[in-house]
């Protein structure tokens, strides 16, 4: 959430007043900067990325720092992390022979996690993912793992040559090529961006319209029902939120895990 309703409430501004509905818009995304070094600004949503990626290293360190055969506490809920990702995202997909890349998928997980479930905590109250620049180095991180894997494994030609289906009759693979070549290397780390920030975009901007819209509606009249209304769909717009969250993490860990299934193995 940004600084709307803060100025809606300054200013007194309400449906019955004469002022008009201050739609939110990608102003909601946009952000002055905390401090500037030359050309340099450092936002918000930087700050929160950076908060998001000590709350991961803190939380694993606290848990794992003082190891014991029995867990208790922390260290219970760590384990029950990392398992959690091993058995629902990495072994239906790489198995036993993936469990060394557990620390990248479980890092990736929560990160992503804890970035997308600030848009529900009061104060902070926004997703960094939501934003796509923070969503391309992590795609870019996962397809340079991709092409360098499957280079390692299936050699160039080889990993290349898994990319085309075979038995396909000589005359289709001059369109053929073009297309998976295409969907290889263009569509699929878009999609893979897109949709994380898409749903993360989406969701904030609904919650910040009928959060807004309620205050714009409250008044000691009619608009009280609609301001009721509307402030039902914002707690539903919230609840839905914390699934969304929740699995659009899920979704890109579970892809991430999948792409290096095929360059490990082709044939998986």
């Amino acid at each position: 959430m940004t600084g709307d309703v803060g100025v809606l409430a300054s200013n007194g501004c309400h449906i019955f007043n004469g002022c008009g509905f201050p739609a939110p818009g990608l102003q909601s995304f946009e952000w002055e900067p905390l401090f500037s070094i030359g050309s340099f600004h450092f936002t918000k949503p930087m700050l929160l990325a950076i908060l998001a990626a000590l709350v991961v290293i803190v939380f694993f360190w606290t848990a794992f720092r003082k190891p014991k055969l029995v867990p208790r506490g922390m260290q219970n809920l760590g384990e029950l992390a990392i398992l959690a990702v091993r058995d629902q995202i990495l072994r239906p997909s790489l198995g036993r022979r993936g469990d060394s890349y557990l620390p990248f998928l479980v890092s990736l997980f929560f990160f992503i996690y804890v970035m997308n479930v600030m848009e529900l905590i009061p104060i902070l109250q926004f997703p960094v993912t939501s934003r796509i620049g923070f969503v391309w180095p992590m795609v870019l991180i996962v397809y340079f793992l991709y092409l360098y894997l499957g280079f390692k494994h299936q050699g160039i030609w080889g990993y290349f040559k898994s990319m085309i289906p075979p038995g396909v009759p000589w005359p289709i693979y001059a369109i053929l090529v073009p297309v998976e070549l295409l969907r290889f290397f263009v569509f699929q780390p878009f999609t893979l961006g897109v949709r994380l920030f898409g749903n993360m975009f989406a969701g904030h901007l609904l919650l910040t319209i009928f959060t807004v819209a309620t205050w714009y509606l409250l008044s000691l009249s009619v608009g009280l029902i609609y301001a009721a209304g509307s402030f039902f769909l914002a707690i539903f717009v919230f609840v839905l939120e914390t699934l969304v969250t929740l699995l659009q993490a899920f979704i890109f860990t579970t892809l991430t895990a999948t792409y290096i299934a095929s360059s490990v193995e082709p044939a998986h």
